[in-house]
């Protein structure tokens, strides 16, 4: 008797393998999560990483204002 594992859907991440962290601000500077939130991604339901993800764009602006040599390309397109 062969036993297959469920297949689980995909995941939805705002990553995109750039996993670098800006010490001062503790955000990655690829998709703007923290260490604790890039940690904890695949235990959050839809609505936390929707939520999330929903204030990345904005958290990655603020961080390139003011720490914009951690950066070394263009902002990240989601869509």
């Amino acid at each position: 008797m062969s036993h297959r594992l469920a297949a689980r859907p995909a995941i939805r991440t705002p990553c995109i393998r750039v996993c670098t962290i800006e010490p001062l601000s503790g955000l990655c500077v690829g998709c703007g999560r923290s260490m604790r939130e890039i940690g904890a991604w695949p235990g959050y339901g839809p609505l936390m990483r929707d939520q999330i993800m929903a204030e990345l764009p904005a958290r990655l602006a603020r961080l390139r204002a003011v720490r914009p040599e951690a950066f070394t390309d263009s902002p990240p397109d989601w869509d």
